[in-house]
């Protein structure tokens, strides 16, 4: 993978963290780097779900790939929130 690669995952791993972040009711308690990290993977993993389905090359965008890396992100920030949340605070 390529530096511009990397950026590019970056920035479309922020988008869909806080795409997420905002279709998820209520308040959700994870720092913006975690929504960021939970997005990448999101990204990353639905593009893989999307290639062994076939549907990650189609012209122009790529609607289903795009579904799949939100819902991905959304159950990340989900299962980050209900996980984070559980730690005490002192």
């Amino acid at each position: 993978m390529q530096v511009t690669g990397i950026f590019s995952a970056i920035i479309v791993g922020l988008i869909i963290g806080v795409i997420a972040r905002l279709l998820i009711p209520g308040r959700q308690n994870i720092p913006i780097w975690l929504t960021v990290v939970i997005g990448i993977v999101a990204a990353l993993i639905g593009t893989a779900i999307a290639g062994a389905l076939g549907v990650a090359a189609t012209r122009g965008i790529d609607w289903i790939e795009l579904i799949l890396q939100i819902v991905l992100a959304i159950i990340g920030v989900l299962l980050a929130t209900s996980l984070y949340g559980r730690r005490k605070v002192s």
